[in-house]
């Protein structure tokens, strides 16, 4: 069924689009939810003389995508986990951990959005990650992943050396 799209459809396209969907689609989902209308000659005359407005709308977005990947490249992301002696994660840096880190700097951006080398980082170290935009743009960003600093190691040394005075203190005050 030839359909024109009312508004931005994921996975299928944006408003003004003409698109070919399965019938039941169409007219199960699509249809009673008015995202689409049926193309014919009169909605494809209204949508042309919508044209304008929508393009204007397409080209707002755009110019959104490309300050934003500016921002967004400009900008150098830490994330900090815990860690073990040699590197190794006890977790690991996901997307949803990516896309938490962006919005604690001002930046909303869906997880799905964000792409990573392999499934996830697992290892203390620099990477790069991709997150689209809009259309073909694609922001390039550096995450530096540092281990988390131990609460112990900054205490005083451990308590042992302390036990063995108090074991040598009975025992003299038992030869007086």
């Amino acid at each position: 069924m030839k359909v024109i799209l009312n508004v931005d459809v994921k996975h299928l396209g944006e408003e003004g689009d003409v698109k070919n969907v399965a019938t039941g689609y169409a007219r199960n989902y699509l249809l009673p939810r008015n995202l689409v209308v049926p193309f014919n000659e009169t909605t494809a005359a209204m949508f042309e003389a919508r044209k304008a407005e929508i393009e204007a709308r397409k080209e707002i977005k755009r110019q959104n995508a490309r300050t934003l990947k500016e921002k967004l490249e400009g900008a150098s992301f830490e994330v900090v986990m815990p860690a073990g002696a040699n590197g190794k994660l006890y977790g690991a840096v996901t997307t949803a951990v990516i896309a938490d880190v962006l919005a604690k700097q001002g930046f909303e951006i869906e997880r799905k959005r964000i792409e990573l080398p392999g499934l996830a980082i697992k290892t203390v170290g620099n990477y790069h990650a991709t997150i689209k935009l809009y259309e073909a743009q694609v922001a390039e960003i550096s995450i530096s992943v540092k281990p988390q600093e131990e609460k112990g190691s900054s205490e005083q040394p451990k308590e042992e050396p302390k036990k063995a005075e108090e074991k040598e203190a009975p025992a003299e005050e038992k030869a007086e």
